[in-house]
């Protein structure tokens, strides 16, 4: 809405235009004040947003696009009442200053050394799970522990990986990675720890991970999203943190150095004995894949690799073979007649 005092002289005699002839026409007024046709259609806008002017109601009352002057103290009481609304509004602005003021004051306290300390944060969007990784990279301090279970890592991936990785070893940062044995045969992966290796950084392997997981400082852990992909669920509370941690520790205890890289026959041995206990379990060929890190066709060459070896001619036989022969009853050795090849 305009305000009285934007209005000038031009627009001014418009309206005493009106007020001396009744209505006002625009293109009469132009010609009786001597004004361009801009000028005075300029001057009834703003006439009628304050309003000093309002159209006429039909025919009788005057002709097409004519306007009606208004009492000045109408439009004082319009104008009074966006006054009061305007008022309403900036106090209400100030309030929600006060407001944000009060949050920077809660959002200060619940910090520690500058690391948000929120228990559980879901993070769906992958933008920003990338920033709050950058985030805690740049703010660590001691050690990152990851797992990557599922094989070898996409070659984009692990050429971001690297440089962030490389840089927080430089700045004296423990580093320590699990992967499963099937990650020993991806070339990308085997080029990635060559260089990660040799700046500091330590890998393992096992046959089978716990699951996916980021830890810095034992302070933050970064876990998959369970409904989006590419989403987070980052996990500041302590205890749930410590127990993630040993998790981790456990099976950094029972993997095997990445380089010197195990013999290839052993880590087949791992992955054999692996199967047969999935097998003996009843578990699906997916399953087994998924879990290994191996795609469905390794997966099932390795399969029908054990059929041969055992004589079985199905999932049942195999599994009564593998009983029968107590095959699991040392995973850590190589069984009776041995299962390698």
């Amino acid at each position: 809405m305009a305000r009285l005092e934007t209005l000038r002289a031009e627009d001014i005699q418009v309206y005493g235009w009106a007020v001396d002839h009744g209505t006002l026409v625009a293109p009469d007024a132009a010609v009786g004040l001597g004004l361009s046709p801009e000028r005075v259609a300029r001057a009834v806008e703003l006439l009628s947003a304050v309003p000093l002017i309002r159209p006429v109601g039909g025919a009788a009352d005057g002709p097409p696009g004519a306007w009606r002057p208004m009492d000045p103290q109408v439009a004082s009481a319009e104008v009074a009442a966006a006054e009061s609304r305007f008022r309403r509004g900036l106090a209400g602005i100030f309030t929600l200053w006060d407001t944000v003021d009060s949050l920077n004051a809660l959002y200060a306290s619940g910090a520690r050394d500058g690391v948000r300390t929120v228990p559980l944060e879901l993070v769906e969007s992958l933008g920003e799970v990338i920033e709050l990784l950058e985030e805690a990279s740049s703010g660590c301090r001691l050690e990152v522990m990851t797992s990557q279970p599922g094989g070898g890592r996409p070659a984009a991936e692990l050429e971001q990986s690297i440089v962030r990785d490389l840089a927080m070893i430089e700045r004296g940062i423990r580093m320590r990675t699990l992967y499963q044995h099937t990650a020993r045969h991806h070339a990308p992966t085997q080029a990635y720890v060559e260089r990660a290796t040799a700046a500091g950084a330590q890998v393992r392997t096992l046959t089978e991970l716990f699951g996916r997981m980021i830890a810095f400082d034992r302070q933050v852990v970064f876990l998959p999203h369970a409904q989006v992909k590419g989403g987070a669920a980052v996990i500041r509370d302590p205890s749930t943190v410590a127990f993630l941690c040993a998790a981790f520790d456990r099976n950094w205890q029972m993997g095997s150095p990445y380089s010197p890289a195990l013999p290839d026959g052993e880590v087949r041995e791992d992955i054999k004995l692996a199967i047969l206990t999935m097998l003996s379990q009843g578990l699906r060929d997916e399953t087994i894949a998924r879990r290994l890190g191996v795609s469905l066709r390794t997966c099932r060459k390795y399969i029908a690799d054990l059929f041969d070896l055992l004589g079985a001619e199905s999932r049942f036989q195999a599994g009564y073979l593998t009983r029968a022969g107590n095959l699991l009853e040392n995973t850590g050795d190589t069984p009776p007649g041995g299962i390698g090849g």
